[in-house]
């Protein structure tokens, strides 16, 4: 696996592989991988003939009280589970590279309406660093497909609904989210948590369960959920949100939406854990 942090490095090699008629796919990442990560690696080796891996602390998502600084940087070990999973380039830029005239006059994507809403809400500003850095890696890189994990679900929609609307020629793959054995998703931000705060978080993904099958069994949806958050802020949880969405737009839910999605949002101490599970309902 090579290492650069050199754009024209990147395009060049792409251009090289495109030429010989060869398929490129793209995983962008922020580093301190767990089985989560490589598992999206390892399906882009499945579907493309080279695979591209990008590793950015992408300061423009991040929050002025939020876990920037703290965000943990392993990029040996990183790069180690990289090549096991069979990544072939690794890009590696510095937010001076990426926005060398800094954030303040750095241009932007925003996606109206699916931004603003659950995790948007909570994080203002957020989905439009998601939006910015993804359509920048998009044209550095200039996949043929690309991957991301459905643990950020709201993410993945506004990413794929972000390639439509700008008629971008890349295909948006989805993977399914890698859980502990406890059920609590894999995530970077579970190395914040005590022992006994990841025992006490698995209730997140039991609570959805038990949401999805009261739903099944014709529950009214918002008493679904008020005893659901009243479940998760008795396992010690602060929820932030939990909501039921159309799973293919993230409208609201009317009566002839089938294919649902529960999405959570909730703080174990300091720490703000997200979930989802998508169902089916008659």
């Amino acid at each position: 696996m090579f290492t650069t942090q050199d754009i024209a490095h990147i395009r060049e090699q792409v251009r090289l592989w495109k030429r010989q008629g060869e398929t490129v796919a793209f995983v962008p990442t922020m580093g301190n991988l767990h089985l989560g990560h490589i598992t999206l690696v390892k399906e882009a080796v499945k579907r493309a003939d080279h695979v591209v891996v990008s590793i950015f602390v992408n300061p423009m998502q991040f929050g002025a009280n939020e876990d920037l600084d703290a965000y943990p940087r392993t990029l040996d070990a990183d790069k180690a589970a990289l090549i096991d999973a069979g990544a072939e380039l690794l890009f590696t830029p510095t937010p001076a590279i990426i926005y060398p005239k800094g954030m303040d006059k750095q241009s932007f994507v925003e996606v109206p309406a699916i931004s603003d809403e659950l995790c948007g809400a909570s994080r203002p500003g957020h989905f439009r660093g998601v939006a910015t850095i993804v359509c920048k890696l998009f044209n550095i890189v200039q996949p043929d497909i690309a991957f991301f994990g459905k643990k950020d679900f709201q993410q993945l929609m506004v990413i794929k609904t972000m390639v439509d609307d700008l008629s971008m020629p890349i295909e948006i793959v989805g993977v399914e989210t890698i859980r502990e054995a406890s059920g609590l998703a894999m995530s970077s931000r579970n190395g914040y948590l005590s022992d006994e705060q990841k025992s006490a978080a698995a209730v997140l993904k039991q609570t959805m369960d038990k949401m999805a099958s009261a739903i099944q069994s014709d529950g009214m949806i918002e008493e679904v959920i008020s005893i659901a958050t009243q479940h998760l802020a008795a396992a010690g949880f602060k929820p932030d949100y939990l909501a039921v969405r159309c799973a293919n737009t993230l409208a609201p839910v009317s009566a002839d939406h089938h294919h649902l999605v529960i999405l959570a949002a909730a703080f174990m101490g300091n720490t703000r854990l997200i979930d989802n599970l998508c169902f089916n309902r008659e």
